[in-house]
């Protein structure tokens, strides 16, 4: 899923300077950098497909430090411009930064800050996001970047408004992008908004990817946190949430056990995970529901109470608004992908009813299965709805089975 927001009224006025053509797409490398994601924007706007219908781009591919510039697999690249040929594009991608905990050059910083001040769309692929968040592009905007290096960037830069679910975000003159094919889809999106939905669509073809994904990161999303947050006091509240999802509890509990009001939990929350805590919540339980429908014989309103939703129609509306699909579905999609090998010998025969299930809920399934199970059954709409509707108070958590004074009743 993509997120276009409404630029602010001064960055939808501004114009390019004299000296900068929209037509000119600048790419800004630097050593270190992977070369899959590099490489994606030399392919999309560096070949000329007029032929197919796709207007052509002129490309400057610019080396943000002195070279050769050494990529992944001990490649080493020269690139034919430096810094200075970025005062001519009217589009700046950087597609990659090699550490999320250093800092970029400054005179790159410095040449993407003229850009901007100059009317140039600035661009940032995956990493390349936390190069534009050094330039101070990012503050006070909706920012993406791939979910496993999302909470870092929060806390690195917590003026930035961090969002881990979505492909990409379009803020008007500053995008970014989540992981290596998302990239392709912002590149793709780029050429939408300039030449309409044929040209993206005849480049589409050409690349042979989907014109246009439907969906977000949320359905790669792993339960696992920061390896900042070992050192942080909400860390024993974030562990006892996931050692608690099987009980009812809202964020009012965690805000409670972190002696917190619930205004700056979440504050705290979300600069520490990237994502508020309600959205994680929900996500945490969906991801259990998951296991639980691969690695176990309960019925879907087991399930349910065994993740902590109120009713099996929570947690139907939560999973399908992540990952697409109703629990049933999921499940029979992924016993069906399931090599049959790796089914236990004690499951050969019909279980009686009786005995418990043969699976333990906790055993381990590598996440890849999971994967494979959500895209073998379509792509989600954005779990943004459902917290949304949370936070309006239409769906809620309580703590333990009954209501306590002063919380609100689940759905």
């Amino acid at each position: 899923m993509s997120h276009d927001s409404t630029a602010a009224p001064e960055a939808a006025a501004r114009k390019l300077s004299g000296r900068r053509r929209k037509e000119i797409v600048a790419v800004l490398l630097f050593s270190g950098g992977p070369i899959f994601e590099s490489s994606i924007p030399l392919s999309v706007f560096g070949i000329d497909r007029q032929d197919a219908g796709v207007p052509r781009y002129r490309l400057l591919v610019c080396g943000g430090e002195e070279g050769p510039l050494r990529t992944t697999g001990g490649l080493e690249l020269t690139t034919p411009h430096g810094l200075e040929a970025i005062s001519r594009a009217g589009t700046v991608v950087v597609p990659a930064w090699r550490s999320i905990t250093s800092p970029p050059p400054e005179e790159a910083l410095d040449a993407l800050r003229r850009a901007h001040e100059e009317g140039a769309r600035i661009v940032g692929l995956c990493t390349g996001a936390f190069v534009l968040a050094a330039a101070g592009l990012l503050d006070g905007r909706p920012a993406t970047t791939h979910w496993m290096y999302a909470p870092t960037l929060a806390k690195r830069y917590p003026s930035v408004h961090v969002d881990p679910r979505e492909l990409f975000v379009d803020d008007g003159d500053v995008l970014t992008s989540a992981g290596t094919a998302a990239g392709i889809d912002l590149c793709l999106h780029i050429v939408r908004t300039d030449h309409g939905n044929e040209a993206a669509g005849a480049l589409a073809r050409r690349l042979v990817v989907p014109p246009r994904r439907t969906g977000g990161q949320e359905r790669y999303l792993d339960r696992s946190l920061p390896e900042e947050i070992g050192a942080d006091p909400l860390a024993e509240v974030v562990a006892w949430a996931l050692e608690h999802l099987h009980e009812q509890f809202d964020v009012e509990t965690l805000a409670a056990r972190a002696y917190m009001s619930r205004r700056t939990f979440d504050r705290r929350f979300r600069s520490l995970t990237g994502s508020a805590p309600l959205q994680w919540l929900i996500t945490q339980r969906v991801l259990q529901a998951q296991r639980l429908l691969e690695t176990s014989d309960y019925s879907v309103d087991e399930v349910a109470g065994r993740c902590g939703f109120r009713s099996p129609v929570a947690l139907r509306g939560h999973f399908r608004r992540q990952l697409g699909s109703s629990p049933a579905a999921y499940r029979a999609a992924y016993r069906a992908r399931r090599p049959q090998i790796d089914k236990p010998a004690d499951l050969e025969g019909p279980a009686s009813p009786a005995l418990p299930s043969p699976l333990h809920p906790e055993s381990p399934v590598p996440l890849q299965s999971r994967r494979a199970a959500a895209s073998a059954i379509g792509s989600g709409a954005s779990l943004s709805a459902a917290a949304a509707s949370a936070e309006n108070g239409r769906e809620s958590y309580v703590t333990s089975r009954a209501s306590v004074p002063g919380q609100r009743s689940g759905t």
